[in-house]
């Protein structure tokens, strides 16, 4: 039987069961609603019910939760795809891609549509947030093609950063691989993750992009696994690798 989380706080159902690898929190409140979630023997319909955990019983279609066991994954997201459960317009997300036996997993931050590369997935919502807190400065590298020369002015700009819709955008370093008249190919590394950070960087700077990757997150690294596949990593070997 799996071990039970040690989450000592009072916190809401829905979070709960979000926060247990379960579902994710719409879904969660969406069974909620529905009235499928009992608490302490007692059908529940509000999300925002508070419960201790694992003091108070919650069971969902009158079975006992438990703990999920933790995972972590490595997986190549492809072009086209968008890091999401579901999308309203109907477009392709990872977990279309994905196994459906993986289980709910979330992504530790997002790629946007036109970004491939390295994305990380887990059910430990403990070690998603130290891997996305800016304050731990954690490395994210990315291969990038821009329209035009980029020159090595220009490249320190990025370091120094500009303020774009009122956020400041800055690389913690830029390479500059290859540069001509017509795009220049770069290894840009952040140590941040805003929306969009490397696009809006860059158009601001003059060099709209024109193919974005990321290969390394942190320690882990994207290699050769071949777009829409996955890696698993025992998640006591990835705290390891963080020095957890």
């Amino acid at each position: 039987m799996a071990h039970k989380t040690a989450i000592s706080k009072r916190l809401t159902v829905d979070r709960l069961l979000s926060k247990l690898g379960i579902a994710s929190r719409g879904t969660s409140q969406e069974w909620i609603r529905g009235g499928r979630v009992r608490v302490n023997g007692r059908v529940i319909r509000d999300p925002a019910t508070w419960v201790s955990w694992p003091v108070d019983s919650v069971s969902i279609d009158e079975q006992a939760i438990q703990d999920s066991v933790k995972r972590f994954v490595l997986f190549h997201k492809p072009k086209g795809v968008i890091t999401t459960h579901s999308d309203e317009k109907g477009r392709k997300t990872i977990f279309d891609v994905l196994p459906a036996d993986l289980g709910f997993m979330h992504a530790v931050g997002r790629l946007d549509l036109a970004t491939s590369g390295l994305l990380l997935l887990t059910n430990d919502s403990a070690f998603s947030s130290f891997l996305t807190d800016p304050t731990h400065r954690i490395m994210r590298t990315y291969l990038v093609s821009v329209r035009g020369e980029l020159t090595e002015v220009r490249a320190r700009e990025a370091t120094v950063g500009v303020i774009d819709g009122g956020e400041r955008l800055q690389c913690h370093s830029v390479k500059i691989q290859k540069s001509s008249g017509r795009e220049s190919h770069l290894e840009v590394v952040l140590t941040q993750g805003k929306n969009r950070e490397i696009r809006r960087l860059f158009t601001a700077l003059g060099h709209e992009v024109t193919r974005l990757r990321r290969i390394q997150y942190g320690p882990f690294k994207l290699e050769d696994l071949p777009s829409g596949e996955w890696r698993e990593i025992p998640i006591e070997d990835a705290r390891k690798a963080l020095r957890l």
